[in-house]
């Protein structure tokens, strides 16, 4: 099966801010925004064990629960296990993404890539998701964000241990995808470039959006095309960057991102195009792309990205982004026929 033929339509469910990313999500806040998602027909949801250290995946599970679980697909990570010792959540080292998760559950997080490790964090998540099996199955930040000068070294640790251990529960049917969720395009470029190994896509945040998508259209999108992988990206408004929020890259965003928003927020406003569907539109252009999973915390979010989804966008729009020299020249665009 083709990996875009696992996932069930082109918008999924990005569970990141159900782990309490950046504040603290009321739980009936969480359960009716994934009831939200289902009831506007999305089927992929994603999540992982590093957000909230648990949290999202608990909230996702207890939710989707009450689904009969062939109606849904869903993703999950491995490299973090999540232990029942307290921490100080403020004390974590999370690479670029600082205290992102500092509202999250308080408990120990470990890093580990190994062949053991990704098998137990598998349990630990089947546990917490309330069911019995995973779809995709992504190796979650083995890049420099997390790991500075020494993420070589983790990713070789995954080849050895995760890869095989992911590889090897595809090919026996416990699983029906793997690959890398990573925030930046040189270890996807790294594994693409191992003949040994032969991941099903990728999950790439914050790496194929408006603002920020050279190095993933010229360094891996031909690639995962001719190989007839996928995409998914996630992260497809930048952090909330893209549609007026104050975050790039899990940090304030720089005069220049703000500068570029700007400059696109003119020309939708010309075209009376939102930049939600602007984000989530060109994103989905790419013939490498299977899907996009946004993330929200509010169930009225949901609604937003559908519409933005099946909005219709003026070909003159992406004309003007790619004239003013806000997209690459490459870059394939939605225009209409």
């Amino acid at each position: 099966m083709a990996f875009k033929d696992l996932l069930p339509g082109r918008l999924g469910f990005g569970s990141a801010p159900l782990g309490n990313m950046f504040r603290a999500i009321p739980d009936d806040e969480a359960r009716t925004t994934v009831d939200a998602a289902w009831n506007d027909g999305v089927r992929y949801f994603d999540t992982a064990p590093f957000y909230g250290a648990g949290l999202a995946e608990i909230r996702l599970g207890e939710t989707l629960a009450a689904r009969a679980r062939s109606d849904y697909v869903l993703s999950t990570k491995v490299g973090r296990l999540i232990l029942d010792e307290v921490e100080d959540v403020s004390a974590r080292d999370l690479g670029e993404k600082g205290d992102v998760f500092r509202h999250g559950r308080p408990n120990r997080i470990v890093n580990d890539y190994s062949e053991d490790a990704t098998l137990r964090s598998i349990e630990d998540s089947l546990k917490r998701l309330r069911t019995d099996h995973l779809e995709i199955v992504w190796v979650h930040d083995v890049a420099q964000d997390f790991y500075g000068d020494e993420w070589l070294c983790v990713f070789e640790t995954a080849r050895k241990g995760a890869f095989k251990a992911l590889g090897r529960l595809r090919n026996e049917g416990v699983i029906k995808a793997w690959g890398l969720g990573v925030n930046r395009v040189e270890p996807v470029e790294l594994l693409l470039g191992l003949e040994e190994q032969d991941p099903d896509g990728f999950l790439l945040a914050g790496r194929y959006t408006l603002l920020d998508h050279e190095r993933a259209l010229q360094r891996v999108m031909p690639q995962v095309a001719a190989r007839g992988l996928g995409i998914v990206v996630g992260g497809p408004y930048s952090s909330g960057a893209l549609v007026g929020g104050p975050n790039f890259e899990y940090a304030p965003a720089s005069p220049e991102i703000l500068a570029k928003v700007k400059a696109i927020q003119a020309i939708a406003d010309m075209h009376g195009t939102s930049m939600k569907a602007a984000g989530l539109q060109f994103a989905l252009a790419n013939p490498a792309v299977a899907a996009v999973i946004p993330g929200a915390s509010r169930p009225a979010r949901i609604a937003e990205d559908r519409a933005a989804l099946s909005e219709t966008v003026p070909s003159a729009f992406w004309m003007d982004l790619r004239k003013a020299g806000l997209v690459h020249p490459d870059a394939p665009l939605p225009i209409s026929r």
